[in-house]
Parts: structure tokens; C-alpha cells; sequence
């Protein structure tokens, strides 16, 4: 469903991504994991086409999207649903509102259709009867939920959470995983998962990648993971602080 291969992007000569090649499967859960600042959301906007590598290819479904236009990209990020950090929902909006926010924005549903619509797409994530509430009251893994069916209400092909359990209680967070996982087998859509909770990101993961010094230096299974030898990959797994992780030796 994705493939990067040799994926460079660089802001005022400082390299982020540095020959980023990594494949996520059709239909699986792929973990991406990092440390702060080590480029994850560069290579997801790249990802998603709202940045263009300054060299390599990335290929969604088979189409290498950084030499579309502007208008072919637009259709190409029609394929993702986002789920932001922070549930990012619209307090001036009721949960009908934002749930059905792409419909009200690119057509094809209106009146008792969308209203249905949203009611089925709240019920897949467990929150039934909630449409004419607004996000303030509203807890905070209920806000995150709202944020999801927001996402795939309109059947994307592939579903990107950026930090799903963040701002979350621990109860909250189980109820998030199994929701992710559920959501990933009903609905057959592809899954991205950025996260720093790897407890909880590796009870749902297919496979994963490392991001470090601007390369993914390692891609693999969980049984693969368990059986690396790397130092670095290693320190950042057991939350080691002794010594620095050498992120250019890749």
C-alpha cells in the first residue's frame, strides 16, 4: 500500500529524512516509532503529499505521487484518514458535526443519508446516541473516539493515527488499542500507527520501523525485534539514557 524508497528531505540544509525506504502492507498494522524530533511527522506529510521530497520516490498503491500536481495530490490524500494528537475536533461543532465534517465539506451525503450515516459510524466506535453533544463534555478518550469516526467515516484506504493513546487514561487506553485493532480487521483499511506508547503500540502491531538519524534502520516483526542486536534500537526500547544513541552510524 506504501512504499518508500530512498526518501530524502532536507529545511534549510538541515536533512530530516535521509534515504527512507520502508513498506507498509496492505491491510496490516505498521508501528512507526522515533524519538522527539526525529522526523516522524515530516515523513507522514510527505507521506500524505503535503510535502514533496526533495529526491526519491513514494509510492501509494502502486502510484509514486511526488511528480502529481497539486490537484492530482488532492485526490491521493482523499485515500487517508487522519487521527490527530490532540483529537483536534472543533468546539464550536457537535460530535454529528465533526463526525461528518469531510461530508459537509466534499458532497456526496446530506439530510437523513449523513445523519444515518454518522449514527452507524458512532455506533462502530462505541458511542451511540452521543450526536448533538459538543466536545467540551466530553471525556477525553470519548473525544479521541469521535476523532476516529470522524476518520473513517469515509472509508479511506489507509488510516494514520498520530499518538492515539496520548491525553488518554489508562482504562481509556485499552478501549483505544482494541478499537484500532477492531476497526483495522472490520474495515480491511491499511494502518499507520506514530506513537511513543510502545506497550501499547506493540500489542497491535503486524510490524514496525525504526526511525533514527534520518533513516529507517530497522523494519520488521515483533519476533524480529526481539531478536535484534542493536544498540541503538535496543537503548530506545529499554528507555536506556546511558549515553547517547549514535544515530549517524546506520
Amino acid at each position: 500500500m506504501i512504499e518508500l524508497r530512498d526518501v530524502k528531505k532536507s529545511f534549510d540544509g538541515k536533512i530530516v529524512l535521509n534515504g527512507i525506504n520502508m513498506t507498509v502492507r496492505t491491510g496490516e498494522v505498521f508501528l512507526l516509532i522515533g524519538r522527539s524530533g526525529a522526523g516522524k511527522s515530516v515523513l507522514l506529510k510527505n507521506i500524505m503529499g503535503l510535502l514533496t521530497p526533495d529526491s526519491g520516490q513514494i509510492l501509494i498503491d502502486g502510484q509514486d505521487i511526488c511528480c502529481l500536481s497539486e490537484n492530482e495530490r488532492i485526490k491521493v490524500r482523499l485515500r487517508f484518514g487522519l487521527v490527530f494528537q490532540g483529537a483536534a475536533l472543533f468546539d464550536f461543532l457537535t460530535v454529528a458535526e465533526n463526525v461528518g465534517f469531510y461530508y459537509n465539506q466534499h458532497g456526496g451525503l446530506s439530510g437523513s443519508n449523513l445523519q444515518k450515516k454518522i449514527s452507524q459510524t458512532l455506533s462502530l466506535v462505541g458511542l451511540e446516541g452521543i450526536e448533538n453533544a459538543y466536545p467540551h463534555q466530553l471525556s477525553g478518550g470519548m473525544r479521541k473516539r469521535v476523532a476516529i469516526a470522524r476518520a473513517v467515516i469515509y472509508s479511506p484506504k489507509v488510516l494514520i493515527y498520530d499518538e492515539p493513546t496520548t491525553g488518554v487514561d489508562p482504562i481509556a487506553v485499552d478501549k483505544i488499542i482494541s478499537l484500532i485493532t477492531e476497526l483495522n480487521t472490520t474495515l480491511g483499511m491499511t494502518t499507520l500507527v506514530v506513537t511513543h506508547d510502545l506497550e501499547a503500540g506493540l500489542k497491535i502491531a503486524h510490524r514496525l520501523g525504526f526511525l533514527l538519524g534520518g533513516k529507517i534502520i530497522f523494519e520488521g516483526t515483533k519476533n524480529d525485534l526481539a531478536s535484534t542486536g542493536d544498540q541503538r534500537l535496543l537503548q530506545f526500547l529499554q528507555g536506556s539514557s546511558a549515553g547517547p544513541i549514535k544515530e549517524m552510524e546506520v
